[in-house]
């Protein structure tokens, strides 16, 4: 990554995990030395010795030299065992990019029973291009190796680029190569209806709003600002909290759609798209996107700390069916926000080392048969567990191969492209990663509003969580891993700020999803003679199930049902401007007061069911004539919403 860009203050000490004499302990030192000093120096728009920045910043940067020095000390202490980083092979991550964009079939030759041809068929030219260029750079690299592809990406794609246009395809053999049926991408779906704009996140008084479209694919955004000689949303952000801007999102007809509205399969997809579009952005944007290679390492299959979290959530899924977040993370938040959220110095100040020791060691032992008890853990004890969890997964939160990606956003001048990029990280990332984000960020959040209490501005909690969530524990590590402390705390400072508009999935994912899902429905056809009978009598059957229960639907008229209400179907004639809220309000009327307390009615959402998406939840406020004429076949329930 090429920092000279970047802009701020950039460190550029290289810190071991290991001290292993008085000469490193003496180099360390000296490096905090500098670290003090890079830290006086000026940041942008810094105009005094006395500036709000720059004693923010030395302060900040204090934090996190202490961070880095408590994380250095919990190493050693522990004789922790760090991975060696693996040899970067250029085709293995560009067959990992595609097996995680939901491509591997064009990796294995085998013919796709999977979303892939489904998905192809969904990409605007751009996305298709970029998806071209990885197979074609696989592809490349294979044959340096005297290795045969098992396809060639001419047999994936004959869209034409720039180039081909003017030169016809060549065969192995010299020859010209018949000309391929050309396959159009579909062109980008038009704005998604506006109304009035959503309450921006994490707003403060005076700073510039940016409104942020969630209708047209970023890349393709980027790409009509910069055919103009400059790029009006492409500046640097300023430091300061003062001059952290606030968004607005123009809130589509079809309703607001938060990550757990979706199904899980539906969800998978999404990241398939997101990876892809993320690429192509950063292309589009000039950025190189990064992987690291996923080194597999030996982690353990039992207890807490340095469990991976899929199978922490697997096991506490077990008791808990239905567990999103570890229990124990969530446990340790819950002690935090009931005893340390106006304690001074919280998450800054360390508990005692040998304290924090044991109760880990209690942790291990006693949580999950509930003997832990938990009055014996001081606030700071907790905040030191909760560090101590996060940095000891075996594998990043961020996830290791994405952690560049999120290190290069920081390099993006505008505002606005930023927090897109960090928007499809965030969508892309594994369901149990990013539901345990989520949940820290909103526990730093409720830590930065008792900033009055707690003396924790939003720069002292970046600060510290920074290098628990960017530093890369390997024996290895480069220089520019351990660089840009400001650069770090900037993006975890975006992520506190913007978490609700950053967990909100854009309008042309789902677009995405429902192209996809309808082309796979097309592709699927009976193989044999057998299960076309049983499949056209299945379809005779729910022909002639709706004939008997819908006959007075015509268009524009669904059918809700409600399983847990007294009236459990009611035929509802939709017109422009009929919300998902006023279905809600008409079952409460209908099932008559008394039947449900006000507080469980509150708990019933309608949902779209099936047709061209899984499951989705519809906001309130969705208009749903649109819903409907998006998804005309879907099923419309009435139910409560998994937390």
């Amino acid at each position: 990554m090429d920092v000279k860009d970047c802009g701020g203050v950039i460190l550029t000490a290289f810190h071991s995990f290991r001290i292993q004499s008085d000469e490193q302990k003496h180099a360390a030192d000296n490096r905090k030395a500098q670290y003090r000093r890079i830290g006086s120096m000026s940041l942008p728009g810094a105009v005094s010795p006395s500036s709000p920045e720059r004693s923010v910043s030395r302060d900040s940067m204090e934090d996190y030299w202490s961070e880095m020095k408590n994380i250095q000390e919990d190493c050693q202490e522990r004789h922790e065992e760090l991975t060696e980083r693996a040899s970067v092979d250029e085709a293995e991550l560009e067959e990992a990019w595609l097996q995680e964009a939901g491509l591997s079939t064009l990796v294995t030759g085998t013919q796709s029973d999977g979303p892939a041809e489904a998905l192809l068929s969904t990409l605007t030219r751009s996305q298709a291009a970029m998806v071209k260029k990885r197979l074609d750079n696989y592809t490349q690299t294979l044959r340096k190796r005297n290795r045969q592809p098992m396809r060639h990406v001419r047999d994936v794609f004959s869209m034409p680029d720039a180039s081909s246009e003017l030169t016809p395809p060549i065969s192995p053999n010299g020859q010209i190569a018949p000309k391929l049926p050309q396959w159009n991408p579909p062109k980008v779906s038009p704005p998604c209806p506006v109304f009035t704009p959503a309450d921006s996140n994490g707003s403060s008084s005076g700073s510039e709003t940016i409104v942020l479209s969630l209708d047209v694919p970023y890349s393709e955004a980027a790409r009509a600002h910069r055919k103009g000689r400059e790029c009006q949303d492409c500046r640097r952000i300023r430091k300061d909290d003062r001059d952290l801007p606030s968004f607005q999102i123009v809130k589509p007809r079809q309703g607001v759609t938060r990550v757990n509205d979706l199904s899980s399969e539906d969800i998978r997809k999404i990241g398939y798209i997101s990876l892809i579009e993320l690429t192509t952005f950063y292309d589009t944007l000039g950025i190189e996107m990064k992987r690291n290679r996923v080194v597999r390492s030996r982690a353990r299959d039992s207890g807490i700390f340095g469990v991976p979290l899929a199978t922490l959530l697997e096991n506490d899924q077990k008791k808990y069916p239905g567990s999103r977040v570890p229990l124990v993370f969530r446990k340790l938040l819950s002690k935090l926000e009931q005893t340390g959220l106006q304690t001074e110095g919280i998450l800054r100040v360390p508990g005692s080392a040998s304290r924090v020791k044991h109760l880990r060691q209690e942790l291990e032992l006693k949580f999950y048969e509930d003997r832990f008890d938990w009055d014996q853990v001081r606030q700071n004890d907790a905040a030191g567990l909760l560090k101590m969890f996060i940095r000891e997964l075996p594998y990043p939160l961020l996830t290791q191969q994405h952690l560049p990606a999120f290190t290069a956003a920081h390099c993006i001048s505008s505002p606005k492209h930023q927090i897109q990029a960090l928007h499809l990280l965030i969508m892309l990332l594994p369901e149990a990663n990013r539901d345990t984000l989520k949940a820290l960020l909103e526990f730093l959040r409720k830590v930065v509003a008792y900033e009055d209490k707690n003396r924790m501005s939003l720069w002292n909690v970046s600060m510290i969580v920074a290098p628990n969530l960017f530093t890369f524990r390997g024996k290895n590590a480069k220089q520019e891993e351990m660089q840009g402390a400001v650069a770090a705390a900037q993006l975890v400072r975006l992520l506190i700020t913007h978490q609700d508009l950053l967990w909100t999935v854009p309008c042309f994912l789902i677009s995405h999803v429902r192209k996809m899902n309808e082309a796979a429905m097309g592709k699927k056809t009976p193989t044999s003679e057998k299960s076309k009978r049983r499949l056209l009598k299945r379809w005779n059957l729910e022909k002639d199930r709706d004939r008997s229960e819908v006959t007075d639907l015509r268009e524009g008229v669904i059918r809700v049902h409600a399983p847990l209400q007294a009236k459990v179907s009611m035929a509802i004639q939709l017109n422009g401007e009929m919300k998902a809220r006023d279905i809600m309000a008409r079952f409460d009327i209908e099932n008559g007061r008394g039947s449900r307390s006000a507080s469980r009615r509150q708990r019933q959402f309608l949902f779209e069911v099936g047709g061209n998406i899984g499951e989705r939840c519809l906001d309130p406020d969705a208009h749903l004539m649109d819903v409907y004429r998006a998804n005309p076949h879907c099923e419309w329930v009435l139910k409560s919403r998994l937390t």
